[in-house]
């Protein structure tokens, strides 16, 4: 067999049955292996983004490397901040670029180019990914597929590329792919000393909470997670990124915290004296500037599979580098002595969520508060398996106010922030989940970065419910422009505008309506699912001078958040 024919069988020797691409002059006979093996999905997009941001929901929700292919030049990169995103949101992934013919290639000479779309992919993407492999002849294939997988799983999940000659792919190989395995760690003296340490700690506190992040996900550990908190009596923050972790009608959560996290969610994190930190960065998104503030009185146990991100900004008191499955083995088999204790603890925190509502934050907001649309929407929509959030003041909203039904997923752009993540993550994020409806929830802004996905959605009969929460501008950065530059909107709202986006979906052949005033809330839900198997947008008008509350007043400590409580410096993030 040739080298594309390899490829495509040591894709269906690991289960990977869907590659997300878009074609080009280098990619053309691993698009025809692939095509041939009858047994790989080849889904077209519209731009390069779109495929990676589309490989990365689906990883996302396999929890194993999904694959991207694109062309050399412009096609490699394009996939750039796809690329990227998987890499700080811990995403496997694996990426193949063509590349020209090895003859073509400038090598040494000191020339830019010397064949057509002749680009240094590999170079450009080594920073945001766990490898990136330039192949030069044939016998290589064998070691970087097979190193790519397990690079892409093992330890801190992350995207890998393989740039590979049009040549060498057609390329004659005598040998046939292996399975590739996995190690498996499991606990280890560390973390036998961590978990004491723990338990004496959890014996003594009055305020524990546990800090979930993606990490939960990426282990596969939601179960093992519920049965900790559960087994203790411990309240449960997330991050945007752990959001989905548990059901939000979980007796033990409490909410999304960090820069616009819930009010009490922030309150509950930062009047706790002991921490759990769980697959979580402690990054300025989620502690506040005030880093002395969010440590004082308090015990920080942190547990992550990157020892990087331990005592990075944040100084813990124990911290334990492992995969969080292996904390959780030793953790789960310890009885605790009693789980009737922290009953004050809840309370007070009870009472602070139903002093400071989420729907309650923005009381001179006019027509429709997103918040209170976000949450009916999702409490009338259990058959969505998925929603996805774009980037912007609407993340922020989704984030506090959706209401997940159990095995329900969450998936945005966090470590990048990338608008335009949304509508082709919903591509990735629906075909993964067996074309089962997923909904994706965008600003006026975002889906206008990748709009054009709308045909891949109508063109593979995708049902995926398309929610574009428009307050025609870019309203995070204009409530910026608001706080610290005395309302002047160059670029948010001066030099910006946003079509109808119902007549946009009619174009696409996607059936659409808009609403204007919350009397219309239900009515629209209805026709959102009337047809579940089919898609739908939706067009939900904003006032331009809604704002994402609460929000954290930057210099302050976690608990101080605006509008209540002005900042005292100019954010940096």
């Amino acid at each position: 067999m040739n080298v594309a024919t390899y490829i495509s069988r040591f894709f269906i020797l690991h289960e990977i049955d869907t590659v997300y691409e878009l074609s080009g002059g280098m990619i053309t006979f691993m698009l025809d292996a692939l095509y041939d093996s009858k047994k790989i999905r080849i889904v077209t997009c519209h731009h390069e983004q779109a495929c990676a941001f589309a490989t990365d929901a689906h990883a996302r929700i396999t929890n194993k490397p999904a694959v991207a292919m694109a062309t050399s030049g412009p096609g490699a990169t394009n996939l750039l901040t796809g690329i990227g995103n998987c890499f700080y949101d811990s995403v496997p992934a694996i990426f193949i670029t063509g590349q020209v013919n090895t003859n073509e290639q400038k090598g040494d000479r000191n020339i830019r180019q010397l064949g057509f779309q002749e680009t240094d992919i590999v170079s450009m993407a080594a920073p945001v990914t766990k490898k990136a492999i330039k192949i030069t002849h044939e016998s290589e294939i064998e070691a970087a597929l097979e190193l790519a997988f397990k690079l892409s799983m093992e330890g801190r999940p992350g995207p890998v590329l393989i740039d590979i000659p049009m040549n060498i792919q057609r390329a004659t190989l005598g040998i046939l792919p292996r399975k590739v395995i996995l190690n498996t760690p499991s606990p280890n003296n560390e973390t036998v000393i961590f978990c004491d340490a723990l338990l004496n700690e959890l014996s003594k506190c009055k305020k524990p909470i546990v800090l979930a992040g993606r990490g939960i996900s990426t282990a596969d550990a939601r179960h093992p997670l519920a049965q900790f908190i559960s087994s203790y009596n411990l309240p449960l923050v997330t991050s945007l990124l752990g959001l989905d972790v548990l059901e939000t009608s979980h007796k033990n959560k409490v909410g999304f915290i960090g820069s616009y996290g819930n009010r009490w969610a922030n309150m509950a994190l930062g009047n706790a004296d002991l921490i759990i930190v769980l697959g979580s960065r402690l990054d300025i998104r989620q502690t506040g500037a005030d880093v002395a503030s969010f440590t004082k009185d308090k015990i920080i146990f942190q547990v992550d599979i990157d020892a990087s991100e331990i005592n990075n900004r944040i100084k813990t008191d124990y911290s334990l580098t492992a995969d969080l499955n292996s904390f959780f083995d030793f953790i789960n088999r310890e009885k605790p002595k009693t789980n009737d204790r922290f009953g004050e603890w809840h309370q007070e925190i009870e009472e602070n969520k139903n002093k400071f509502l989420d729907t309650s934050e923005q009381p001179d907001s006019v027509g429709i508060n997103p918040n209170a649309f976000i949450k009916r929407f999702s409490l009338l929509s259990p058959r969505a398996q998925c929603y996805i959030a774009d980037v912007g003041s609407h993340q922020m909203w989704s984030a506090q106010s959706l209401y997940l039904y159990k095995n329900q997923r969450f998936l945005t752009s966090a470590g990048m922030g990338a608008m335009g993540y949304a509508l082709p993550a919903s591509v990735g994020a629906c075909i993964a989940l067996g074309n089962k409806p997923v909904v994706t929830i965008n600003g006026d802004g975002g889906i206008q970065l990748n709009i054009q996905e709308l045909q891949t959605i109508m063109r593979n009969k995708l049902p995926v419910k398309i929610v574009v929460l428009n307050n025609n501008s870019l309203g995070m950065i204009r409530q910026f422009q608001d706080s610290y530059f005395e309302g002047r909107y160059q670029s948010t709202v001066w030099g910006y505008s946003a079509p109808n986006f119902e007549n946009i979906a009619a174009g696409y052949g996607i059936k659409a309506m808009t609403i204007h005033h919350e009397t219309e809330i239900e009515q629209a839900i209805s026709a959102v699912w009337e047809k579940e198997n089919e898609p739908f947008l939706l067009q939900v008008m904003i006032d331009l001078n809604t704002n994402a509350y609460p929000k954290i007043a930057f210099g302050r400590p976690i608990t101080d958040m605006e509008p209540l409580v002005k900042p005292t410096e100019i954010e940096g993030t």
